[in-house]
Order: structure tokens, then sequence, then C-alpha cells
């Protein structure tokens, strides 16, 4: 998989997350890695940086479900309006996590 293809890949996956759901950076470089070889959070997070305004990208928080920095309060109230479960400042990811095999 090119460069190219795995942000594609990383956008389409944010794209399936369901309202009120939430993966983590790690979770989705995990459901990409078998196809892609690639698994890194830190990559997948660049990726949203740079190219996840147009997905839903307050879906995807940190492994203890911080939110996307720099954009906590816009991601909790989108958060909030689709009813993800949070726990104060951070989605609770017990309750919120979602897989992709959920969608199949």
């Amino acid at each position: 998989m090119t460069p190219d293809e795995y942000v594609e890949a990383v956008l389409t996956l944010v794209e399936r997350i369901p309202p009120g759901r939430a993966m983590s950076y790690g979770a989705v470089a995990d459901a990409l890695a078998e196809r892609s070889g690639r698994a890194s959070a830190r990559l997948v997070g660049s990726i949203m940086a740079r190219h996840g305004g147009g997905v839903p990208w307050h879906r995807v928080v940190n492994a203890a479900g911080r939110l996307p920095p720099g954009h906590e309060r816009e991601a909790r109230a989108r958060l909030r309006a689709e009813g993800c479960p949070l726990r104060g400042d951070r989605v609770d990811l017990a309750a919120a996590a979602w897989s992709p095999e959920e969608g199949m």
C-alpha cells in the first residue's frame, strides 16, 4: 500500500465510525495493519491532523480517550450531540469503542 493509499484507507475507516462511537488512533492503525503493513498510532494522528477535516475526526481519540489536541471544545460538543459516552473530558472507550468488524 502506497502512502497515499494509506491516507485514503485511514480516512475511509474513520468515515465508517458510527455516531456516538469512537476509535483510538492505535485502533485505527491496528485495523489497517494487516493490509498496509503499518501500525502506527502516531502516523494515524498525523494523517488526521493533515487530512481529517472532511471526516468525523472527533470520533478518533488517543488511547486514554483524550480528545484531539487543540479541538477539545468542538470535539466534546460534537460527541455529546451524538450521545457518545464521556467521562469528564474524555471518551469512555470501554463503552464507546467501535471496531470495523462490528460494521460487517
